[in-house]
């Protein structure tokens, strides 16, 4: 496995790369391409959320639960889509909100690499997935390793904002220290719960208001026109 994350990450998180559980998540990876299944992201991809943003830096967590399974969506970051690809149903609403608590019209395209590069860690809880199995690669490791992702920055002295959307993100960051950091809880942006609760959340906006009120720099929500070209 091609592992390219940052620095940071790669000291904070060095006993997990050691853990028996994640020789085992290697092994079935290796195997799984031995015969012939097509795995996305790529693995260079693996840890783009982890490479994008480094621990230090880290001012927001959005969860996702697994990568995109269909051909070319993928890349490493949950609810991101390379740039040419159809915006999914999740994102469309996730832009809708935006638009609705700060004015940002709906951008073009799915590409979120801005928001990683100014501390938005998108995580998924599961890094890997076959192509066109959706959730294909659950229960194998991955999950112990992002619940370690994320206490590590509930560790971080700096507070961060948590957005967990949807039942699945909530459960697995109930550890987080609430007191330090600011946890928003919202339905799903899915079209079948985003009615229940997302719409009207305003996470953007209470965001930004928190890391305002604790000296950090907020989040420039509003995404570039066009995406970059060369990926």
């Amino acid at each position: 496995m091609t592992i390219r994350l940052d620095e940071s990450w790669k000291t904070a998180l060095a006993p997990e790369f050691d853990a028996p559980y994640m020789q085992a998540l290697k092994e079935f990876l290796q195997a799984e391409k031995a015969r012939g299944k097509v795995i996305f992201p790529k693995g260079a991809e693996y840890f783009r959320a982890l490479d994008l943003t480094p621990l230090n830096d880290v001012k927001v967590v959005i969860l996702g639960q697994d990568p995109y399974h269909g051909d070319g969506q993928a890349h490493g970051l949950c609810f991101s889509v390379r740039p040419g690809v159809r915006i999914p149903p999740s994102l469309v609403n996730i832009y809708k909100e935006l638009q609705s608590d700060l004015g940002i019209p709906p951008a073009h395209h799915g590409y979120l690499e801005s928001w990683a590069k100014q501390g938005v860690l998108l995580l998924n809880s599961v890094l890997t997935v076959e192509r066109g199995n959706a959730a294909s690669h659950q229960k194998r490791g991955w999950e112990q390793f992002t619940d370690a992702v994320i206490a590590r920055v509930n560790e971080q002295r700096t507070p961060a904002v948590f957005m967990l959307w949807g039942a699945y993100a909530q459960r697995k960051a109930a550890f987080v220290d609430q007191s330090r950091h600011l946890v928003l809880k919202a339905a799903h942006p899915s079209p079948l719960s985003a009615h229940n609760g997302f719409f009207g959340c305003r996470h953007f906006s209470k965001a930004n208001e928190f890391l305002i009120s604790h000296g950090l720099t907020p989040i420039n929500w509003r995404l570039p026109v066009e995406p970059p070209k060369d990926v």
